[in-house]
């Protein structure tokens, strides 16, 4: 993108070097001028000043020099036009701003990749946002996210299509973690999710669908998990029916005002070597900082739910972890220091 605009930008400055290039060498070559004499009359035949030539030119020189005035005289004018319009239409803020979100990408590591920025998008964006998660947004409709800078002042974005291999590397997708594809189109979303798989095999990648028959392809399309925000919706509104304070308590731990608790895992080779392969009670208790386990999961990729203190932790396993997120960050910093 940032290599279009630079063209865009510099493209009546490159026709003009060119035509100044040919006239130098016409005037070298039919005149035998020097190369500050062939600069001389080159110029003044761009700009049509009215000077005296260096000598009097031959029949050559004359028709070369009318072709030159033509010429230039049309390039110049439309060089001047694009120019201007440059900083007329605000078209010269609009590259540095890209060169700066450029260069904002260009520094992330390990981010999220959002593709759709409508009303699922911008809930996913919040929660990345008030996890403290980078992300970069892919939204072919400027206007949408221009609507929602308010709420989002230090959004990085690009304009375009997500389905576009070279638009997913400007966003960092070698580099990225995890994408989210929230386009309401099942057919966009696959093709994202092919593109990103092929450009990233380790990536995590989550994808809305909005068709049951979506399901399947996006994971054979190399999905990690398939969302459907209508049957989530619906599921969620029924169980607020049996189960009323046990899903309010969930919506508080997802909600902004819960922003200082969290949900963790912690994988087997983070853990310090003194307590891998030992029971879940003395990886708990290892510098305790007050961190609860909801469970493990173990290398099949199934889940133990409150699990006993003597289950064992070994190669594959995942922890997860409850508490505030000051008590996490503690628990990490035990683990990375020991």
């Amino acid at each position: 993108m940032i290599k279009r605009w630079t063209y865009r930008l510099l493209q009546p400055f490159i026709i003009l070097a060119v035509l100044i290039f040919i006239g130098v060498i016409g005037y070298v070559l039919i005149e035998r001028y020097s190369f500050i004499e062939s600069i001389y009359m080159t110029t003044i035949s761009i700009t049509t000043a009215a000077f005296n030539e260096v000598r009097p030119l031959s029949d050559e020189g004359r028709v070369f020099t009318i072709f030159l005035l033509l010429t230039s005289w049309a390039t110049f004018a439309w060089a001047i036009a694009r120019i201007t319009q440059f900083f007329s239409t605000g078209e010269i803020n609009r590259y540095f701003k890209i060169r700066k979100i450029m260069k904002d990408i260009s520094e992330l590591n390990d981010h999220v990749i959002l593709c759709g920025f409508g009303r699922n998008g911008q809930q996913a964006a919040r929660t990345l946002k008030n996890h403290n998660f980078d992300f970069v947004v892919i939204e072919k409709n400027e206007e949408s996210i221009e609507r929602s800078l308010p709420l989002f002042p230090d959004l990085i974005y690009l304009v375009g299509d997500g389905t576009d291999d070279d638009l997913l590397r400007e966003a960092g997708i070698t580099k990225a973690t995890a994408l989210i594809t929230a386009l309401p189109d099942d057919a966009a979303n696959v093709f994202i999710v092919l593109s990103a798989r092929a450009l990233n095999p380790k990536i995590q990648i989550i994808s809305r669908a909005s068709e049951e028959s979506a399901f399947p392809k996006l994971r054979k399309a190399g999905a990690d998990n398939v969302i459907m925000p209508d049957k989530i919706g619906g599921s969620h509104m029924a169980t607020l029916v049996s189960k009323p304070d046990v899903i309010e308590f969930i919506d508080f731990l997802t909600s902004e005002e819960a922003e200082s608790v969290n949900m963790e895992s912690v994988p087997y080779n983070q853990l310090p070597a003194e307590i891998q392969n030992k029971s879940l009670k003395v990886v708990m208790e290892w510098h305790r900082t007050g961190v609860s386990c909801l469970g493990i999961k173990n290398k099949e990729g199934k889940f133990v739910i409150n699990p006993p203190g003597e289950t064992l932790v070994t190669e594959g396993c995942k922890v997860i972890v409850f508490g505030t997120r000051a008590q996490i960050a503690k628990m990490k910093d035990n683990l990375d220091d020991d």
